[in-house]
């Protein structure tokens, strides 16, 4: 899923501060998941705004509206019905939701309420990590299923750099915590499947095009 995390209140305060009528629109997929802009975290956004305006004598009517998915135009129908009466929107969806929202509603001032991180998963309650950096050429299948290109700090391809000690990036030593060494649990987990052979296999260096490096990417598919 994409992972978000909201922006401060005073950057958004200062991004919808000419408007009088607010919209803040949510997800309720992705950044739902992460707490990040589903409907609780849109009513508590909408509730912080106007209670901040109001200490500085301002009134502001800030509405609140949810979708299941930003990022797909079929379901931004009531959104951008809600939306025609407002001044300004904030979407505390990820990039995709909010340009989706912003195509759709042109002449609209549509703000990010949130700065969307990282594709990740739920690794435990309340904790979500990087796991996918979409580079378009999935190496998957080599790597016994952990993602070299996002959990190396170093983006390594063919095995871990000298730094990795006891299983440990050595980032784990600036960031003050253990960071495991992506390289060495892919030796694990290899010679658990009894296939560490692989690990000769020589990866040549990545081809990064399909990773965006010509332009933002699409994928078409034949109805």
């Amino acid at each position: 899923m994409v992972v978000g995390e909201r922006k401060n209140l005073s950057e958004i305060k200062e991004m919808v501060r000419p408007y009088g009528k607010i919209l803040v629109a949510g997800c309720d997929t992705c950044t739902a998941e992460c707490r990040s802009g589903g409907r609780k975290q849109v009513a508590e956004l909408a509730a912080a705004l106007d209670m901040s305006f109001r200490l500085e004598g301002k009134e502001v009517e800030v509405l609140e509206a949810s979708v299941d998915r930003q990022c797909v135009h079929e379901f931004l129908l009531d959104l951008i019905d809600q939306a025609q009466d407002m001044e300004a929107v904030i979407s505390v969806a990820c990039g995709a939701g909010v340009q989706s929202l912003a195509e759709r509603l042109p002449g609209k001032p549509i703000f990010p309420g949130i700065n969307t991180t990282f594709i990740g998963e739920t690794a435990a309650m309340g904790l979500w990590q990087e796991r996918c950096r979409g580079c378009g050429d999935c190496m998957l299948g080599s790597t016994a299923g952990l993602c070299p290109v996002t959990r190396c700090a170093k983006t390594l391809l063919n095995g871990p750099c000298g730094g990795s000690q006891g299983g440990l990036c050595e980032v784990s030593a600036v960031l003050k915590c253990d960071v495991p060494c992506v390289w060495a649990m892919i030796y694990d987990r290899l010679a658990q499947m009894g296939d560490l052979d692989r690990l000769t296999d020589y990866c040549p260096p990545k081809d990064w095009r399909p990773s965006g490096g010509m332009g933002p990417r699409q994928l078409v598919r034949e109805h």
